[in-house]
């Protein structure tokens, strides 16, 4: 038995014609809207010569056009071929190409794609003005077979080319029916998706969504949490999409408003990878009220592993655990042989998969077909072993699991164990070369400092207190940031990379550059007060910050009494809004430091500056918070700022450059995305 979505959404459009299906912002489309929108397309793409088993590539956009265009080519009977928006020039040819396209809708630049390519407004054919009889054509929808290629969705895996999924009508219901069965979804579901719609766990969401007839509502993904909390006011969303990384990143964004902003979800659920341990535990405590599931999935099956989290998180064992197989889905442990065996902590091998949600092959890979599907079994590359109960425990890909002299270490168990460390945030574990050349590879961690409080003996303690020997790292190398794909997938080949790059200069990360990359912006403090002797040592490593033409007309202005803090944050805020200034404001610091110079300086601004990153650096050496507020500097010598910053004793021809916010943080700063390509070496 199949359906196809689109025929599920006709008899929606006639059944609930006013409810929202699709919205984007304040761009809504209604079930009624969203068929009238599929037909047009396949209409106009009709009107354009394209035919039943055409493949047509477009640009996946999270809006409400994207869902429209990729049905409407389904509707005249071609075949959707997905494009990542970020697609380079060179990919985007090599899928046209392999594929043998008809044509590309995008209204992104794609200058030197090539004369071959017909490239058409994807816009244009939404709005359905592209042709002058747009609507006009007689094409009705044709019921597919169950066999018959719906989509390709290219993946690049870790190396090569991209390679193209194909997945039948048949396949792309089960995905789909996998997921509401596996969720629990419900019809007034309002599910918030902030993934990129040409990766397979985004799309299983959203076909499931529509099928059940819910709605969806679109997000351009997790670049700022603060869009999070307001789609969940405009639309009273009552689930979320997640990838695991961008959990953190919520987390740090939203700070103390997590739990309040994301206990609003009924459910949540996390795909593309794996919840940790600890991340698991935390979600659930800080959000009692809502469900939080964790799915094991691919392009070649759709989600086909869930777990409830709430459900086993008091299970030292099965907290652990990316799921168990749905119903309809089954699933056998291979040893190196291609042998299923009875597996178990000490016995794993690679899974594989059967039913009707699996890929039918890869396009134009008949070689690599054979590899993966045999005697009707869907063979991935992933390591594990199962409990008696059926729950299946992901030791890491084949070829990331490492070889310790004939031992073998799972990545995904050192990372588990060594993020429940404290002192760090993220980490990531890798096979290296034995620098002693004797046991082949040895395990190197990239860990993501959170605080002063780290060191690498404790952490090496910590560990070696809590697994074998032949599983400790060997290396640690701090790092800002982990190199991650487009889905915030953790990229272990280029950990590797970076580690030829690092080794043996992991000496490098001395306490001062520690220090620079572990310091956020703190804008919420605990009561605690700063030992005046450490407070003495911070400034005096400001007035040492080097000086234009060595003039020090700079001042530093220390108010640690509450009251006064309060009045001119007060003022500063009042005035800030009446001139149209930013200020971001703090709460509760230990005491501010107002910078300032000379107006005759013409240095003044640059000295300000060196003063004031030596006091946060220092600072952040001591354990201590800060925040750069620069409000002041346009403020200066308006009321009532004026009169309070007079009342302090700064010069009437002083500028306050910079107002720092000192003080115990409260909560975690938050790691901005840093901008690549801003070093340039002559």
């Amino acid at each position: 038995m199949y359906d196809t979505l689109i025929n599920r959404i006709s008899d929606l459009a006639k059944e609930q014609p006013d409810k929202m299906a699709v919205a984007f912002k304040s761009e809504q489309l209604t079930y009624r809207e969203l068929m009238d929108k599929i037909r047009l397309v396949g209409s106009s793409l009709d009107e354009m010569e394209v035919r039943k088993g055409d493949r047509v590539l477009f640009t996946a956009l999270s809006k409400p056009e994207m869902v429209a265009v990729y049905l409407g080519i389904q509707y005249c009977g071609a075949v959707p071929v997905f494009v990542d928006k970020n697609a380079t020039v060179e990919n985007v040819s090599f899928m046209y190409h392999d594929t043998g396209a008809v044509m590309l809708l995008t209204d992104r630049p794609v200058k030197g794609i090539g004369e071959t390519v017909k490239v058409y407004s994807l816009k244009k054919i939404y709005n359905s003005d592209l042709t002058g009889c747009a609507g006009k054509s007689n094409c009705i929808y044709e019921m597919p077979g169950e066999d018959d290629t719906a989509e390709l969705l290219f993946t690049t895996g870790t190396t090569g080319k991209p390679k193209g999924v194909m997945l039948t009508y048949r396949a792309v219901y089960h995905i789909l029916k996998n997921t509401i069965d596996g969720i629990g979804i419900e019809e007034d579901e309002r599910l918030l998706l902030p993934l990129p719609l040409n990766h397979s766990f985004a799309l299983r969401v959203l076909r499931a969504i529509l099928y059940k007839g819910a709605s969806v509502i679109l997000q351009n993904g997790f670049t700022f949490a603060k869009e999070i909390e307001n789609n969940q006011q405009a639309y009273q969303c009552t689930a979320l999409a997640v990838v695991p990384a961008s959990v953190e990143t919520i987390t740090k964004q939203m700070q103390g408003q997590f739990a309040q902003i994301m206990g609003k979800f009924r459910y949540i659920e996390a795909g593309a990878g794996s919840l940790t341990v600890e991340q698991r535990k935390r979600l659930v405590k800080l959000l009692p009220h809502t469900t939080i599931y964790n799915t094991w999935g691919s392009s070649e099956s759709g989600g086909a592993l869930f777990i409830n989290i709430n459900k086993v998180v008091s299970d030292p064992e099965k907290v652990c655990s990316v799921g168990k197989p749905i119903q309809g889905i089954e699933l056998r442990v291979l040893d190196e042989h291609g042998n299923q065996i009875q597996s178990d902590r000490k016995h794993y091998g690679r899974m594989s998969l059967k039913g009707d949600m699996q890929m039918a092959g890869y396009w134009n890979r008949p070689a690599l077909t054979e590899e993966t599907l045999k005697d009707g079994w869907l063979l991935t590359g992933d390591m594990v072993y199962t409990d008696e109960e059926g729950y299946v425990y992901m030791l890491g890909r084949a070829d990331d699991i490492i070889n310790v002299g004939g031992e073998k270490v799972s990545p995904i168990e050192v990372e588990s164990i060594a993020c429940e460390y404290s002192h760090i945030g993220e980490c990531a574990c890798v096979g290296i070369p034995d620098p002693e050349g004797v046991l082949g590879d040895v395990p190197a961690l990239f860990v993501i400092v959170k605080d002063n409080l780290y060191s690498q003996e404790n952490l090496h303690t910590y560990l070696a207190g809590r697994m074998e020997r032949y599983k400790l790292p060997r290396r640690y190398i701090q790092v800002q940031e982990l190199p991650r794909n487009r889905m915030q997938k953790l990229d272990r080949k280029a950990l590797k990379r970076m580690w030829e790059e690092v080794k043996g200069k992991e000496s490098l990360m001395n306490p001062v550059v520690q220090a620079i990359f572990a310091r956020r912006s703190i804008r919420k403090f605990k009561d605690d007060q700063i030992p005046r002797e450490v407070l003495d040592m911070i400034l005096k490593a400001g007035y040492y910050a080097p000086s234009g033409h060595n003039m020090q007309t700079w001042r530093f202005t220390v108010v640690e009494d509450q009251e006064k803090i309060a009045r001119l944050k007060e003022a500063t805020v009042q005035t800030a809004q009446e001139h149209k200034v930013h200020c971001y404001g703090f709460e509760n610091p230990a005491c501010i430091i107002l910078i300032s110079n000379d107006v005759r300086n013409n240095n003044g601004c640059q000295d300000a500056s060196c003063a004031a990153e030596n006091i946060f650096l220092a600072a952040q050496s001591y354990g201590i918070g800060s925040v750069w507020l620069n409000s002041l500097m346009t403020l200066r010598n308006e009321e009532p700022v004026k009169s309070i910053l007079d009342e302090f004793g700064i010069p009437a021809r002083h500028t306050v450059w910079c107002m720092a916010a000192l003080g115990y943080p409260l909560e975690e700063g938050v790691l901005l995305a840093k901008k690549k390509d801003v070093v340039v070496y002559v």
